[in-house]
């Protein structure tokens, strides 16, 4: 059974009921010597504490988009079959160019929660060595006959960690927020795509290629992307195509951002940080080594050329405020970077505040991509 799916949660809500009734029907009718009866009476109210406690976990993980599955919840989640060296460019040598194309069958998406459009995939990153599911909602426009022709615009969106691919459109409603938006014009036609990123069980990757354990930067940034493109009518270049996240994946679309400008041309952090150490799970944090080479704040201020990106960053002191203020002082043209603060009350680091932020995202990165 789905953790995630209503079945799931309806069982739980019926095992709460069970659970409640179960005392109240039984309480007084416990036969045997004391030491059973008062054992029997402790194992109910611990099935009803547990009962609890499961519905609510539930609740809250369908709401926020935390686990997807139950590998991802238990931590014995692997979608890695090989981590080679790939290179600075994460592409092992390999021309993109001639590479073969990478055409994929989608179908609609099996969570109904995710809203209308939205459709899925299982890709095999033939340069990543990573598997895993991609969802992607196509614009209005895209079958619009009077656009038959025309290469849309790409973002991809990242959640948090723990956290699923489906969020965006399952928790923060990106595409039911911008389908009126992209009708009335006050936004651009964007294809939004969505990739797994939880690949190591319990592990934070950082959306990094860290060689013998997972080349996560290459998934997101070279077998997506590739696929996006060879697939739809996705623009090719780097002017139509950004990268957005909140929390972990904030940290991750400003480091992807900044690392390959040649793919994407801007980047949204939400609630992000710069230290891979921001989160304690990461991987990148564990050496030295890793945690300079993954932060984006210390790529910036050692970049030979600054990277050609515009950077939004929005977060409350102590929550991706200051984070964002560092690296707009770090940047220098063509570098750009506008940071937003979320004033105190406004929810704390949750999906709720980053759901309000959405529209204002999406009508910056309107002036950001070529579309």
């Amino acid at each position: 059974m789905s953790l995630t799916g209503t079945p799931f949660f309806l069982t739980t809500i019926v095992l709460v009921v069970v659970a409640l009734a179960l005392p109240l029907a039984l309480w007084g009718k416990i036969g045997g010597p004391r030491l059973v009866r008062h054992a029997t009476r402790l194992l109910m109210l611990l099935f009803a504490q547990v009962t609890a406690i499961a519905v609510v976990f539930v609740a809250v993980n369908n709401a926020n988009g935390l686990f997807d599955t139950w590998a991802d919840l238990l931590g014995t989640g692997d979608h890695v079959s090989a981590a080679a060296d790939l290179g600075p460019d994460g592409t092992g040598g390999k021309k993109l160019d001639s590479e073969p194309k990478v055409v994929q069958k989608f179908t609609p998406a099996s969570d109904k929660r995710m809203g209308p459009g939205v459709q899925e995939t299982k890709l095999k990153g033939r340069i990543s060595g990573v598997e895993g599911e991609v969802y992607v909602w196509l614009p209005p426009q895209y079958d619009d006959p009077a656009h038959k022709d025309k290469k849309f615009p790409v973002v991809e969106v990242l959640p948090g960690f723990p956290g699923s691919a489906k969020a965006w459109f399952g928790t923060l409603n990106v595409n039911t927020q911008l389908k009126p938006m992209m009708q009335k014009g006050e936004v651009a036609p964007f294809i939004i795509v969505a990739p797994r990123t939880t690949l190591l069980g319990d592990v934070d990757t950082g959306c990094a290629n860290t060689p013998g354990k997972v080349n996560a930067d290459t998934w997101l940034s070279v077998d997506v992307r590739k696929m996006v493109i060879d697939t739809f009518r996705a623009s090719d270049k780097p002017d139509g195509w950004a990268v957005a996240g909140y929390s972990a994946g904030a940290h991750c679309a400003t480091k992807l951002a900044v690392a390959h400008p040649d793919r994407y041309r801007a980047g949204v952090s939400l609630s992000g940080y710069n230290d891979p150490a921001g989160e304690s799970s990461s991987l990148t944090a564990k050496t030295p080594e890793l945690r300079q080479a993954n932060n984006p704040l210390t790529m910036l201020q050692h970049a030979k050329t600054p990277p050609h990106v515009a950077l939004f960053l929005s977060g409350a002191e102590g929550d991706g405020y200051q984070s964002g203020q560092a690296l707009k002082q770090a940047a220098k043209p063509p570098t750009t970077v506008h940071v937003v603060m979320v004033p105190a009350g406004a929810g704390g680091h949750g999906t709720a505040v980053w759901k309000r932020q959405v529209p204002d995202v999406f009508t910056w990165l309107t002036r950001q991509l070529t579309h």
